[in-house]
C-alpha cells in the first residue's frame, strides 16, 4: 500500500505515519510539505490514498483536490484540517474528497477514515454525518458564504485573514484584475459592502484561523 500524506507541518506528517505504519505494517509512505508538491508526486507517482491538509503554501488544499480529481478521480482523498467539520466538510465532499475529519480527531479514527476511503466508501465523522441528516430533513437557509464558488470561498479566506488584494494575487498566481473581480462578486453574493465586513462575517463563522492582525488594505 502507497499513503501520500500533504501537509506543511513536518511534526504533522510524522505524527500521522507513525499512527498509519502501527496499523499498515507493509505501507510505503510519501510526503509533501505544499501543494505544489503533493500535485507533482500525484502526477509522477502512484498511490492508493491521499491523507491532504486543507491549508497549505504554494496551492490549498481545495487546488490540489480538483487536481487529484481531474487526473486521477478514482484516486481517494481523506481531508485532514484544523477547521470546524461543518463548516468545511460539505464543500470538500461535493468537490471529490472521500472523507474529511479534523486534526483532533483521536488516532483510532484516523485509521478507521483510511480504511473506510480505501473500501470506496465516504468518511465523516457522526457528529457531521448527524447534522448532515438533519439539514435534509428541513428547510435551512442557505448561508452567503455556501453560495459562494469554490474559487471565491478561497479568496473570501484570504481576505478575511487580512491579504491584500495583490497578495491574493500572487499567492494564487492570479492577476489583480482577476482577484479584484471575485472580490466584487463576494460582496454582491454576501450583501456586504466591504472587506472589513467579509472579515467580521468570516470570524463570526469560524472561517479563518484567527483574527487577522492587519488590516486589509483594499477595504
Amino acid at each position: 500500500m502507497r499513503i501520500l500524506l500533504a501537509d506543511d507541518h513536518s511534526v504533522v506528517r510524522h505524527g500521522l505515519k507513525q499512527i498509519l505504519a502501527e496499523e499498515f505494517k507493509k505501507a510505503v509512505f510519501g510526503e509533501a510539505s505544499n501543494g505544489r508538491q503533493a500535485i507533482d508526486l500525484v502526477w509522477k507517482e502512484s498511490w492508493d490514498v491521499v491523507v491532504l491538509d486543507i491549508t497549505m503554501p504554494g496551492a490549498t488544499g481545495l487546488d490540489v483536490l480538483k487536481e487529484i480529481k481531474q487526473s486521477k478521480p478514482k484516486l481517494p482523498v481523506l481531508m485532514l484540517s484544523m477547521h470546524p467539520e461543518d463548516q468545511f466538510a460539505v464543500r470538500m465532499l461535493k468537490s471529490g474528497a472521500s472523507g474529511y475529519m479534523t486534526k483532533e480527531s483521536a488516532p483510532a479514527e484516523l485509521v478507521g477514515a483510511v480504511k473506510k476511503v480505501l473500501s470506496g466508501g465516504r468518511y465523516v465523522s457522526p457528529a457531521l454525518a448527524e447534522k448532515m441528516a438533519a439539514f435534509l430533513a428541513i428547510d435551512v437557509q442557505t448561508l452567503p458564504h455556501e453560495r459562494l464558488s469554490d474559487r471565491e470561498f478561497v479568496v473570501l479566506r484570504m481576505i478575511a485573514s487580512g491579504k491584500t488584494v495583490s497578495a491574493i494575487a500572487k499567492e494564487l498566481s492570479l492577476s489583480v484584475k482577476t482577484v479584484s473581480t471575485y472580490r466584487t462578486r463576494i460582496l454582491e453574493k454576501s450583501g456586504m459592502a466591504n472587506s472589513a465586513e467579509l472579515t467580521r462575517y468570516a470570524i463570526q463563522h469560524g472561517l479563518v484561523d484567527q483574527l487577522p492582525t492587519t488590516a486589509t488594505a483594499e477595504a
